[in-house]
């Protein structure tokens, strides 16, 4: 797997999600996983996350933006709260 997440996103206090390219077994996947980050150690990965192969990847993009129209049209999140962020 690679060695430096491609991004982290904060969840808590504690855990991060990272997003990583990584193979097992001479397959290829986008790692999703939750890390956790416990005094005086470095963040270690846990059991949950997912792993989306590349030829899934298309499918997996059009199904995040069905739920994000899904988010937008129930209330959840303004369109407004997916432009990019400064910084």
């Amino acid at each position: 797997m690679s060695e430096k997440p491609i991004c982290e996103i904060p969840k808590n206090v504690r855990e991060t999600i990272q997003i990583r390219l990584g193979t097992f077994k001479k397959h290829r996947f986008v790692d999703m996983r939750i890390f956790i980050k416990e005094d005086g150690k470095d963040p270690a990965p846990t059991p949950k996350g997912l792993a989306v192969s590349p030829t899934l990847w298309p499918q997996f993009k059009v199904a995040l933006a069905k739920v994000e129209e899904a988010m937008i049209m129930e209330g959840w999140i303004d369109r407004e709260d997916l432009e990019p962020q400064p910084g």
